[in-house]
């Protein structure tokens, strides 16, 4: 019995693990920072999203409307003026089984969330370079990073 239930429970582990449902793997800070045209702390004022369907999949596209803090990384950024960061998520609506793909950002923020955020603007954003717009999106599957909140003294 021993012998049947070890490959079982090892098929298993690997069929549910993220890298086998084609999950984007988390970039290191290193690999964020690295990766990213401007990186800006700030708290997110407002969330705006839509949703889309396409072919099999639910798309929910998202733009944070955040208020600057700091900028760590990158020019051309006022912090006197809200910036926007766009980012997406989906889900599996199809009746078979899900491909091997990513599900998008991870992590998404809320109004009233303070985070550092890594973003793309005309460069490679982690899962396309088509970012040629001038927009803002976000890097990766990870590229919010929740800081703790400053409370008013």
């Amino acid at each position: 019995m021993f012998r049947i239930t070890s490959p079982l429970v090892v098929l298993l582990l690997i069929a549910f693990s993220p890298s086998a449902s084609g999950e984007k793997a988390n970039m290191s800070p290193e690999q964020l920072r690295e990766t990213a045209t401007h990186v800006i702390t700030g708290t997110v004022s407002r969330v705006y999203q839509r949703g889309k369907k396409r072919n099999d999949w639910q798309y929910r596209h998202y733009v944070a409307e955040v208020r600057v803090k700091d900028v760590e990384k990158g020019d051309g950024i006022d912090p006197d003026r809200p910036l926007y960061a766009r980012y997406w998520k989906r889900r599996w609506i199809g009746k078979t089984i899900v491909p091997l793909s990513t599900s998008g950002h991870r992590g998404l923020p809320a109004e009233g969330d303070t985070l550092r955020i890594y973003l793309a603007r005309d460069a490679y954003d982690g899962f396309t370079r088509g970012n040629d717009d001038g927009g803002f999106n976000v890097i990766g599957a990870n590229g919010f990073e929740t800081l703790p909140k400053v409370t008013a003294e």
